[in-house]
């Protein structure tokens, strides 16, 4: 049994203390999870809790629990976002394991009405999301216990790769990671050796599971977390960390290049790859000629998709199909490259695109009223000039024009509709 020197205390992390954390992690083999377990309560057995978001996974560490320390505090994050499927789940391995004090983590309504009233935070700021709703309330939580157990695992993140089995983290408790050193092989063989009960959206293609607006079917050959946040630049919710400071690194803000709605937001769409596949891709804009060389794969293909269009393209060849894209991109790789407004407004008032259009490239704020007009909805911009006067609502409306745009109301200048007659019918 370890000594009182690594024991929570209300004094910071010292050399000794960090010193019986190394050789804590040198006692055990690297599966060795039981010992690890068992170990983590002999340190703190009054106020050790484990953490578990009852995801894909998590049957493996809860029945371990289950055979040390079946009415240790288990502490759930329900964020009021999780699938139906993951509250059943909860239901379903209480039961099973005889897990007696599985205890529901909800965030603060007066947070909630604050700073995410149309509960769609997630959409627009991932990190603050996650923060309210996951690394705020269990903070405060946390408050009462000495260290935590988690179910993280070293093979889900090159960040987590440096996981052991026991660390002192910044706030001065003792972080415990009995599955550090597994694998997936590892853990689909417990699962099936102990038959486990599966989270029901795990033979969905579901190999990561959290709040459900920010998690997606991962593809065959994806890592398990590419279906997490998929898209943004985010890797963990921001209840965890390591001694180098890499998980749950925050967004910055010029990391958000997607002007739309009036504010920069993440984006979740990527560009096209030369080994992505037609019948899976997803969130990612398909070049043109790409599509309709594999037309049928992509029609047929379940998942959201965009498409890419470059100066040159026949936007008429993809006429029918233009419903079938939830995001159109259109380039503009040059300032003096005017075509792909006229690609916008045959998208839009010719073929009645109705989804995201994006402009992409070199987007100036000179350019932007026009583009506005000609229908597009949001701006990839890396310009720091235009990026600022976008933030400052600084970009000029168009007043004076020569020829109108779509079924709008405008008036070229110069026109004088009084005078005009109308064209003689042919006798």
């Amino acid at each position: 049994m370890v000594q009182a020197d690594v024991m929570h205390s209300t004094h910071k992390p010292d050399r000794l203390r960090e010193l019986g954390i190394l050789s804590l992690n040198g006692m055990f083999d690297e599966q060795d999870s039981l010992s690890v377990i068992r170990q983590a309560f002999e340190i703190s057995p009054k106020d050790m809790a484990v953490v578990s978001s009852f995801g894909a996974d998590s049957a493996v560490l809860l029945h371990m629990l289950g055979q040390v320390a079946p009415d240790a505090p288990v502490l759930f994050l329900e964020t009021g976002k999780h699938f139906p499927e993951t509250l059943e789940y909860v239901e379903t391995l209480k039961t099973r394991f005889g897990l007696t004090n599985v205890r529901a983590i909800t965030p603060d309504s007066a947070d909630l009405a604050r700073f995410d009233p149309t509960g769609q935070l997630w959409e627009t700021d991932p990190d603050s999301c996650c923060h309210i709703r996951k690394t705020e309330p269990l903070n405060v939580v946390l408050e009462g216990y000495g260290g935590w157990i988690t179910g993280r695992k070293r093979f889900q993140t090159s960040d987590r790769g440096v996981l052991p089995h026991f660390e002192l983290t910044s706030d001065d408790r003792i972080k415990v990671n009995p599955l550090a050193y597994w694998t997936n092989d590892d853990i689909e063989v417990y699962k099936k050796a102990h038959n486990l009960p599966e989270h029901p959206l795990y033979n969905a293609g579901y190999k990561s599971i959290g709040c459900a607006p920010c998690t997606s079917v991962v593809a065959e050959g994806e890592d398990p977390r590419s279906g997490r946040w998929r898209g943004l630049n985010k890797t963990e919710c921001g209840i965890h960390f390591d001694f180098n400071g890499k998980i749950a690194k925050p967004m910055v803000e010029t990391q958000l290049t997607l002007f739309k709605d009036g504010k920069f937001i993440a984006d979740p769409w990527r560009a096209w790859a030369e080994d992505d596949q037609p019948a899976n891709v997803r969130y990612t804009h398909v070049p043109l000629p790409v599509f309709l060389e594999n037309r049928q794969a992509f029609l047929a293909n379940p998942h959201p998709l965009g498409l890419l269009i470059n100066p040159g393209d026949k936007v008429e060849d993809v006429a029918e199909d233009v419903a079938r894209f939830a995001s159109i991109a259109v380039a503009f790789p040059a300032f003096t490259d005017g075509r792909g407004y006229s690609s916008a407004r045959l998208l839009v008032e010719r073929f009645g695109f109705k989804g995201e259009l994006r402009a992409v490239g070199d987007v100036l704020h000179d350019q932007i009223p026009h583009m506005w007009r000609c229908g597009f909805t949001a701006l990839v911009v890396s310009h720091a000039a235009t990026r600022k006067a976008l933030e400052e609502n600084r970009i000029a409306a168009v007043t004076l024009f020569m020829q109108p745009v779509g079924a709008s109301v405008e008036v070229p200048a110069g026109t004088r509709p009084f005078l005009r007659r109308p064209v003689p019918e042919p006798a």
